[in-house]
Formats: structure tokens, C-alpha cells, sequence
């Protein structure tokens, strides 16, 4: 939709492109004020706003403003808005926010349905049969290993979570057939998640790598959930890669306990009337 702004700019009105610069300086902002504003912004009559939506094609300005805020939400390129360090406390959480959100909305649109159902499918399995679910993680990946071995813990999946390398490669020399180890890492190049992916796999355990697509880890485990984020490191990145993890990780039991069902709930209810009564006696 701003593409197609972009190419009409030409062939519009001076007014109307003053109107249009607008909409592209700031599509969000242009969605949420009202005509007013707008044209006091553009510095033209509100006729002339309403006159620009009806050129780009759309009803008048509900109309434009409803497609414009469609498209802005469920926009698939990733939009990277860097912080400045000038930016003031609104500026950044826009900013920080919008990266987290833009980040969501690539996955959510590129995420592969058959590596999820075949990544929750092992996992229910091997808890099916009574068998081991680990997680494995370093740095930021640690934690979201930890996340998700809570998470799991609370559907009453028993599992284990570990980020320290000795731990995880001792740990996966004890997996073997029908095991489950999922590796979390956004780069796939940690070295001790990688030895210890080899080592599960080797043993017989169904390795799962949530990580960046045609990483080395990537390629070393037989499920691959593609976790693509550009990460950057100076001192005002945003840290978005440890939240898309997250993300898939609770997509990913929440797909799971939808696979196991019914077997679930008197676990799940005997572990809320656990925690009720420890919390108010």
C-alpha cells in the first residue's frame, strides 16, 4: 500500500502530496488522528484528505485510515526502527515495541505449520511413553531453555532445562531412543549446543533446533523451527531474538497439550487445587 503512495506521488496534486508525504512519514499516526489534525499537518483544507483517499481508490478517509492500520499491523518484511540517542522515553518504547511486534508478525507469516506439528508430535510422544524432554540453552538461550522447561512443568509435562555446556553435553550422552532434546540458540553456532545436539542425536533422541535458518545447528537436528532475527549489538538494540523465542516456545506447548488433550486435565486440576491450597492456608 505505501509502495503504491509512493509510485502515485508524481501524478498527485501539490496538495494531495503534501497529504501523501504524511501518510509515509508515519502511516500508524495517520491511522489513529483524525481529519483535523491531519490537515493541519499537511498543511491543506480536511476536503483535500478526504479528496487524496478517494485518488488512492478507497471509499473516502474510514475507509483509507481502516486498510491503512490493516496493512501497517500485517505488514510481513521486518521493520527494523532504530533507537537514537537522542530518542526521549515515548520515542523508545515506540521503537522497542514496534521491533518485538515487527519481529512477531515476520515469524507468525513465515513460520513452517509442518515443522510445529512434527516438533509437537515428538515431544508429546516421548512424553507419552515416559521418556526424557530437555532443553538446552546458553546465554539468552539459557533462560528461554528455563522458560521452557516451566512452561511444560505446568501442563505437567515433566522436563529439564540446562545452560551450562558440561551439563548439556553430560546430559545428552544419558538421552537415547524415544528422548527428546530441543536446542534453543539464535545464532547456531554455540559450540557446546552444537556438541551436545551431535551427541543426542548419535544416542538416538529426536533433536529439535529453534534457531536462525542455514546455521550449523540448524542443519545437525532433524526438526528445524526457524527463529530468523538480525540481532544487533550495539548499546541501543533491542533485545528481540530471547522474545521470539519465547513465542515459540509457547506455541509450540500450547500445541502440544492440545496433541495430549483430555489425559491432561486431572493432572492440570490436581496441580491447581495444589497451589490453591498452599497459597491461602
Amino acid at each position: 500500500m505505501l509502495e503504491r503512495i509512493t509510485a502515485s506521488l508524481p501524478s498527485l496534486a501539490p496538495a494531495e502530496q503534501r497529504v501523501a508525504r504524511l501518510v509515509l512519514e508515519d502511516p500508524r499516526a495517520f491511522a489513529r488522528l483524525p481529519v483535523r489534525e491531519l490537515a493541519a499537518r499537511a498543511q491543506v483544507s480536511k476536503p483535500t484528505v478526504v479528496r487524496f483517499c478517494r485518488s488512492m481508490g478507497y471509499d473516502g478517509l474510514a475507509d483509507f485510515k481502516l486498510k491503512l492500520a490493516g496493512s501497517v499491523s500485517e505488514g510481513v518484511p521486518f521493520i527494523h526502527r532504530s533507537v537514537d540517542a537522542d530518542d526521549g522515553t515515548p520515542e523508545v518504547l515506540v521503537k522497542v515495541v514496534d521491533n518485538a511486534v515487527a519481529a512477531f508478525l515476520q515469524y507468525r507469516n513465515a513460520a513452517s505449520v509442518q515443522a510445529l506439528d512434527r516438533a509437537a508430535e515428538a515431544i508429546a510422544a516421548t512424553w507419552q511413553t515416559g521418556r526424557r524432554i530437555e532443553f538446552y540453552g546458553a546465554g539468552n538461550s539459557g533462560i528461554v531453555a528455563q522458560d521452557a522447561q516451566h512452561k511444560f512443568f505446568r501442563l505437567g509435562i515433566t522436563s529439564l532445562s540446562t545452560s551450562d555446556g558440561h551439563m548439556q553435553v553430560m546430559s545428552a550422552t544419558l538421552l537415547a531412543a524415544g528422548d527428546c532434546a530441543v536446542i534453543i540458540s539464535n545464532s547456531g553456532r554455540t559450540r557446546d549446543l552444537m556438541d551436545a545436539a551431535d551427541i543426542a542425536r548419535k544416542r538416538g533422541a529426536t533433536t529439535i533446533a529453534i534457531t536462525a535458518s542455514g546455521s550449523p545447528l540448524a542443519h545437525s537436528c532433524q526438526i528445524h523451527l526457524a527463529a530468523d532475527h538480525p540481532e544487533g549489538y550495539d548499546r541501543y538494540s533491542p533485545m528481540v531474538s530471547r522474545l521470539l523465542h519465547l513465542l515459540i516456545i509457547d506455541v509450540l506447548a500450547t500445541r502440544v497439550a492440545l496433541s495430549i488433550g483430555e489425559p491432561l486435565q486431572p493432572v492440570l486440576q490436581q496441580m491447581k487445587n495444589n497451589l490453591r491450597a498452599k497459597r491461602y492456608t
